[in-house]
């Protein structure tokens, strides 16, 4: 069965980069614009692992994050950050939102979806 990702970024040049990344290493792909989207499919996806942008408008990487570990049947999803930022205090805040792991964009597809088999294996 294919894993499930869940993809949430406001750039569509993102989010067509990592649909195609996604599809062709054999997962199935949900996306999202925006945090607000993110929460709003996340009950009806149920992804094994989510991937998203911290800099969005309406919800940010950050509330999204707490959005999802606030609820205890996805508190143990992982959660990787993809973003231009590098900010120590940034990585900081997302770790402590609940955040797994940190890719810097622009990514390379294929530590992307290395990271991902980690962290769903």
């Amino acid at each position: 069965m294919k894993k499930k990702v869940l993809t949430v970024d406001d750039s569509r040049t993102i989010r067509n980069m990592l649909l195609v990344t996604l599809n062709n290493a054999g997962f199935e792909t949900i996306q999202a614009e925006d945090g607000v989207e993110g929460l709003e499919v996340l009950e009806e996806c149920n992804p094994d692992v989510i991937v998203t942008d911290i800099n969005m408008p309406r919800l940010d990487g950050f509330g999204f994050i707490e959005g999802v570990r606030r609820n205890d049947k996805y508190r143990a999803v992982p959660i990787l950050v993809l973003t231009t930022e590098s900010d120590a205090e940034k990585k900081n805040r997302a770790r402590q939102a609940g955040a797994t792991g940190w890719i810097v964009k622009p990514f390379d597809p294929a530590k992307l979806i290395d990271a991902i088999e980690r962290v769903t294996a």
